[in-house]
């Protein structure tokens, strides 16, 4: 797979812990849903705002994010649309990614000629496009850094993004409590991670292994796959013949987990459960349904964007959030995963993506 389509397949999970700023409640959208702002939306709005929600100081929001080929991106910019449509007071100018990053700083480049009020980025990759959130900001355009992280923190004003480790270190930690439940010794578990050249699958690993490590525990064999059906259906093949007896998997991410689950069904293999990543619609209908080997997933939320969008919008205003008793937005927040159960996924339904 070349980088651009890497890129382009990149895709974090869902929710998070509660959305600092705004959107908490937002439903993930899908490619093919209107982007009008909802009632929730609207009240997301209201609520992260505070005393700031009344309509203020018109700012304008210029956004970009890569072409929107799978759920989580299409999720990113749908919600960043609805959620600058919920308030009077905001334009919202985007501008196409492109097809890598060069195309995406040409294009971020001329938008940054018209001298919006905040930009608001996923970046094709953060390192590359590091360069232009130093221009920006030394411009005096604030930038608003969403998922993939530049290095320098003298490139953006506000970093949004999920927790990679933490994805990892709840994986595991339902993992073990689950083959503790079930009283197996020595377990067999695998992995099927995504990207191997991406930070954020290396972090996942990392909080993956290191909490295994706490329990005693170790994976037995990892395939990394490529963040899309068809690789992961690869991946879960080759693991599943590597491994004869299994107790239990996880799997980075729900995209990728359709045809993960494809290839445990070809294989007819039921011996073991598995836990997903990033809370798709689909994995959640999967978990409460109970009738596949996926019992649960944990989340890396496309709600990010939303929350973007509400605290751009405060920063161009000159504005702090309500609850806190700083008169500034942080400089960075990074989204809790959360644990999909079939206990709690009525709870979560509504915000698929």
């Amino acid at each position: 797979m070349t980088q651009h389509s890497r890129d382009l397949s990149r895709r974090r999970l869902l929710f998070g812990g509660a959305a600092v700023g705004a959107g908490v409640l937002l439903a993930g959208c899908t490619s093919n849903e209107s982007q009008e702002p909802t009632t929730a939306q609207t009240k997301g709005a209201d609520a992260a705002a505070g005393g700031n929600a009344a309509p203020g100081e018109r700012v304008t929001i210029g956004f970009s994010a890569p072409a929107a080929d799978h759920g989580w991106i299409a999720a990113i910019t749908n919600n960043a649309k609805a959620q600058a449509a919920a308030y009077s007071d905001v334009e919202f100018k985007t501008v196409e990614a492109g097809a890598d990053a060069a195309a995406q700083r040409a294009a971020l480049s001329t938008l940054l000629s018209q001298k919006p009020d905040v930009i608001v980025l996923l970046p094709h990759d953060g390192k590359e496009l590091n360069a232009f959130g130093l221009e920006a900001m030394q411009a005096g355009v604030p930038v608003v850094n969403l998922d993939r992280a530049f290095p320098d923190a003298k490139a953006y004003r506000l970093q949004i993004k999920g927790d990679n480790y933490g994805m990892g270190v709840a994986a595991a930690t339902y993992i073990a409590e689950q083959l503790k439940a079930k009283g197996v010794s020595n377990p067999v578990i695998g992995e099927i991670a995504g990207i191997d050249s991406l930070e954020l699958t290396q972090e996942r690993s990392k909080g993956f292994a290191d909490t295994l490590a706490q329990h005693g525990l170790k994976v037995a064999n990892r395939r990394a796959a490529e963040f899309t059906a068809d690789s992961g259906q690869q991946a879960a093949t080759g693991l599943l013949q590597a491994l004869p007896k299994i107790d239990a998997i996880w799997n980075h991410d729900d995209d990728q987990g359709i045809g993960v689950l494809a290839a445990i069904n070809q294989a007819n293999r039921k011996e073991f459960f598995m836990v997903g990543g990033a809370g798709s619609k689909k994995a959640m209908e999967d978990i409460q349904a109970d009738n596949t080997v996926l019992k649960a997933t944990v989340t890396y939320s496309p709600s990010m964007a939303s929350s973007a969008i509400s605290l751009a919008r405060l920063i161009a205003q000159g504005k702090g959030m309500s609850d806190l008793v700083e008169l500034q937005v942080p400089k960075e927040i990074i989204l809790a995963s959360e644990t999909i159960t079939k206990e709690n996924v009525s709870n979560y339904l509504k915000l698929g993506f």
